[in-house]
């Protein structure tokens, strides 16, 4: 079983760069090169998407000149990146208030999703400047103006009306199967929230720069080796579920 969604929290640059008694930039660059493995892996594995954080509302608060070097990593990503996700057939979208990334970073990331958006083989979401917690409180005044419109009814809100106002929907994104943390830290750090309620989580002490196609492959086969009921008895929970 291969899920159809897999997100990913890169987390452990700093402390790969640490033991090596390197400055944090190079252990950013290394963990750019681990993403670069891991959606080329993706791909050959035939997942529909995967969603990285790569830098968290919280981020802004690190010192500027970190801030500012993976400002630069991103806009590279975006730019360098581009002929090898088209030839992929990769889709890319964005998660987040891109609003606050520096206007050369923005306008990098969007000709890149422009570029890309025809792509159908797979999607690979950039969460960027996001939070989970920020999401789900940009959905609800989503809801709350339609409300106010007269567009929605306070009775006509469901869990699929709010799911569909969260920015994972707007991207066209399909549920989440399998959530992955690096580094041995096990919390979700205001990382979809609210697509986790039903997701698979694995953690690794692998630090990001190191994960590779081995510990991904490690990270699938936990995942297809559990049952997932989503509140049900039992295995056939899951194909109901699916129907």
């Amino acid at each position: 079983m291969v899920p159809k969604h897999v997100a990913i929290i890169m987390d452990g640059n700093g402390r790969w760069a640490a033991e090596r008694a390197l400055p944090r930039a190079e252990g950013h660059r290394a963990g750019a090169r681990a993403l670069r493995r891991i959606i080329e892996e993706s791909r050959r594995r035939d997942i529909q998407a995967l969603t990285v954080y790569a830098f968290s509302a919280q981020n802004w608060a690190r010192p500027s000149i970190e801030v500012n070097h993976l400002m630069g990593l991103m806009r590279e990503f975006a730019v360098t990146e581009r002929p090898a996700l088209k030839a992929q057939g990769i889709r890319v979208t964005t998660l987040g208030d891109l609003g606050r990334l520096p206007t050369a970073v923005r306008l990098s990331v969007s000709a890149l999703v422009s570029a890309t958006s025809e792509q159908r083989e797979m999607t690979l979401c950039l969460a960027l400047s996001y939070g989970g917690r920020e999401d789900i409180v940009r959905a609800a005044r989503h809801v709350a103006t339609a409300i106010a419109s007269r567009q929605l009814r306070p009775d006509d809100i469901d869990e699929q009306t709010f799911q569909s106002a969260m920015g994972s929907a707007q991207a066209g994104l399909p549920p989440l199967d399998l959530l992955i943390r690096t580094s041995g830290e096990h919390r979700l750090s205001n990382f979809l929230l609210w697509e986790c309620a039903y997701a698979e989580l694995y953690f690794t002490p692998v630090l990001w720069p190191d994960f590779g196609p081995d510990e991904f492959a490690a990270a699938l086969e936990s995942f297809a080796s559990r049952d997932r009921r989503f509140g049900g008895t039992g295995r056939g929970a899951r194909a109901s579920f699916a129907s």
